[in-house]
């Protein structure tokens, strides 16, 4: 479909269905054939959203033909996408026939690319992971990195049968991407360049791939399957290897003039700090990601006199120290633990600070594994932002975390997927 169309069907669902008497000039049959793709997509999206609905409902929400809803509904019921379920309430006459989106007439694979890990999962069209593995990086960079993606996805596949009934391959990762491409532009940590990943996995296996970046994709995963539906204007950051984050205004995505938008890692915080593998000094990342923390963790545990109760949870094996026990021990009191969180947060609290002055987004949304279940850090990082941001705005910060759980790397490419394939809306 093209970039015209892709971007017509958007601007249609706010508003009714094509007129084929304003839209007179797209009438050569190539052009009906179109229209009636977007047709039925409005159709599915009204049916995945608002089912179980009866046709002559879907008719009326969405202003158009009960003949045109019908025989759309005809086809995806044939094909899978929507299933019969029931009978609705009638004033008069017959009961209408009550209509399902049906998640699970066909598979996507989604894969989440990380410095440390590659993830993969197969998935209904809901998000819902049937199974998943994790396979470690092992540092691997550059080609070899690329290598082990194409390779764990061949393994994976190999054991799944009917692969004609999977709609992509859905591919996220940090770094600058573009997604209209399929390029992985620019990621520093896994030495990837002008990268054209999505070409080379549709080469390799034959099945539609996507490619985007990660914390685009989590944005995209929160308006799908989370509870932040309700705004348009919002930044997700997330932490982990590193800290990206994604930018959605007016309900639509800022990607920037070469997809690079949203490199919150990369603001520089501190004049003449650290030397960052991007080149600059002082970048954001180096001084809040989990490798920072662990550095400082393990650096503890290795110094006499730094007490912590992370000793005990780990029973002396530092190749136990995780994000989830780092955590815990925060949960419980740990001095050191608190001291290095309130750095994080005094580093973290300013640049969110600047993108409430610069976007004034309803909401910033986290995620990472030292968020999950974490309010302390949270509670903490709210009260440092409300004290730096303008007074009129002290009272509007609304800082939360991820409503999709552990799984929100695999619901951004099942998003990912939804957008693109299915013109599913937000």
């Amino acid at each position: 479909m093209t970039k015209y169309f892709t971007n017509l069907i958007k601007s249609l669902k706010k508003v009714s269905l094509i007129d084929y008497e304003v839209f007179g000039h797209m009438r050569r049959t190539g052009d009906l054939k179109l229209m009636q793709e977007l047709n039925r997509s409005i159709i599915l999206d009204t049916i995945r959203k608002e089912g179980p609905i009866s046709r002559s409902d879907i008719a009326k929400l969405i202003n158009i033909s009960p003949t045109t809803v019908t025989s759309a509904v005809n086809d995806l019921i044939q094909e899978g996408y929507v299933r019969e379920d029931g009978v609705g309430f009638s004033s008069g006459g017959r009961k209408p026939v009550l209509l399902r989106f049906n998640p699970n007439t066909r598979f996507i694979i989604g894969v989440s690319i990380s410095n440390s890990s590659i993830k993969i999962s197969e998935m209904n069209l809901e998000g819902h992971i049937i199974r998943k593995e994790i396979h470690s990086t092992n540092l691997s960079q550059g080609q070899d990195i690329i290598n082990l993606i194409i390779k764990m996805i061949k393994q994976f596949l190999e054991s799944k049968e009917n692969l004609e009934l999977c709609e992509g391959i859905s591919i996220i990762t940090p770094g600058i991407v573009n997604a209209k491409k399929g390029i992985i532009s620019y990621n520093t940590k896994l030495k990837l360049y002008d990268i054209p990943l999505k070409q080379m996995v549709e080469n390799e296996f034959g099945i539609p791939t996507f490619l985007d970046n990660d914390t685009n994709a989590y944005v995209l995963a929160e308006n799908y399957f989370g509870s932040f539906k309700k705004y348009k204007d919002l930044v997700y950051i997330t932490i982990g290897d590193g800290v990206g984050s994604g930018i959605m205004y007016n309900g639509q995505i800022i990607r920037g003039y070469k997809g690079s938008s949203g490199e919150l890692g990369h603001t520089t915080i501190v004049r003449g700090g650290q030397k960052c593998e991007c080149g600059n000094e002082g970048c954001l990342e180096n001084y809040i990601n989990w490798p920072a923390i662990y550095s400082q963790v393990v650096t503890a545990l290795m110094t006499r006199g730094k007490e912590t109760i992370i000793r005990n949870l780990i029973e002396g094996d530092i190749n136990r120290v995780s994000p989830a026990v780092f955590v815990k021990a925060l949960n419980e009191g740990d001095t050191l633990c608190y001291q290095i969180m309130e750095e994080i947060v005094s580093h973290l609290s300013t640049s969110i600070t600047n993108f409430i002055h610069l976007l004034n987004p309803e909401v910033i949304i986290l995620s990472g594994e030292i968020v999950q279940e974490n309010s302390i850090f949270l509670d903490l990082l709210n009260k440092y932002v409300s004290k730096q941001v303008i007074p009129i705005l002290k009272d509007e910060v609304n800082i939360q975390p991820t409503s999709l759980g552990a799984e929100f790397e695999m619901l951004g490419a099942a998003a990912v997927i939804l957008q693109e394939k299915y013109q599913f809306t937000i």
